[in-house]
């Protein structure tokens, strides 16, 4: 088959690997969209992924075309969309339901082969039948949103919150959708991209800043959001968060990102510095959701690719040119 392969920090390319063959839990699952995600620039780069070569892709969806000898759940025909989590179940963090912090943490796309090729493999388990009316393309939109539903149950955010989101790429806008259904009063939205600034005002925001000092609240922000992993915005973020506010680190920063804060300051406003990692049992509540509409998703994918163009893809997607990036097997 037909597969995007890292090969090397920084190589990148389309080549013809083995099809997979699933074990007696697994099904193949012949894929009809894969998203791309800062995850895989982080692979690209030589993070993450514990051995190179593989094959990326951990938000994907399609349709099963093989199953395996203990497999009773699921068929050949079902479309399902894909949570790429493989957790032990085994260690000390997963037994005490901290799953997305397994000390032997492993992805579909990550640590296997994943959904940048013509078929991928996955437990039955972590297969998720889509009802009719979702197209089978677009719910591979449901991974990023089990991220962002997986945000929203650490902040535990109380009505009437005011919440600022650094970042109006696909994981700032996710946040933005679920903050205006979780009772907010205002939800501000800060990036330097003018387009995505837009997106963010056609999905409703409050206010769209190029910065958060052109927004009037004297009092800070009881919420902030950081969705990209940026240095700079993270600093200011972390100057925003009014007292006895919370400020989420959601986005994916390089190891070396260094951001500082006055602990008087965390102790004095009490504070609340917190990360969301990943996915914790938020996969299937995001495909509920999903299928009530909660995104659009002609607006949240900007550009659909063929698997060809995976290496172009990758680069755009780091140029920042387009919202989410999706590649077609």
């Amino acid at each position: 088959m037909k597969a995007a392969v890292i090969s090397a920090p920084g190589k990148v390319e389309v080549t013809e690997v083995e099809d997979p063959t699933p074990g007696p839990r697994d099904v193949v699952v012949e894929v009809a969209a894969c998203g791309l995600c800062g995850t895989d620039l982080h692979i690209l780069h030589g993070e993450f992924a514990p051995t190179l070569p593989i094959v990326p892709g951990h938000e994907f969806a399609g349709t099963v075309v093989a199953v395996g000898s203990a497999v009773t759940e699921r068929r050949t025909g079902d479309r399902v969309a894909v949570d790429p989590s493989l957790f032990c179940n085994e260690c000390y963090q997963c037994r005490r339901g901290h799953n997305n912090l397994c000390e032997r943490w492993a992805a579909i796309g990550v640590s296997v082969p994943g959904g940048a090729a013509q078929y991928a493999r996955a437990p039955v388990a972590n297969c998720v039948p889509l009802p009719e009316h979702v197209r089978t393309q677009d719910a591979a939109l449901i991974e990023p949103l089990s991220c962002a539903v997986r945000g929203y149950d650490i902040l535990r955010a109380e009505l009437a919150a005011t919440i600022l989101i650094y970042g109006a790429g696909t994981m700032g806008l996710m946040m933005l959708e679920l903050a205006k259904r979780t009772g907010a009063v205002s939800v501000d939205v800060v990036d330097i991209n003018p387009e995505r600034l837009a997106t963010a005002q056609e999905l409703g925001c409050t206010t769209a800043a190029a910065s958060a000092a052109e927004i009037d609240r004297p009092r800070g922000w009881q919420i902030v959001v950081d969705a990209t992993g940026n240095a700079r915005a993270i600093q200011d973020g972390l100057g925003r968060v009014g007292k006895g506010g919370t400020f989420l680190q959601f986005g994916v920063a390089d190891y070396a990102t260094r951001a500082s804060i006055e602990p008087y300051r965390i102790y004095h406003e009490e504070i609340t510095i917190t990360g969301s990692m990943a996915v914790l049992h938020s996969y299937e509540r995001a495909a509920d959701l999903f299928a009530t509409g909660i995104l659009d998703p002609e607006v949240f994918i900007s550009d659909r690719l063929p698997l060809d163009k995976y290496p172009q893809a990758l680069e755009q997607f780091a140029a920042g040119i387009g919202r989410k990036i999706q590649v077609l097997p």
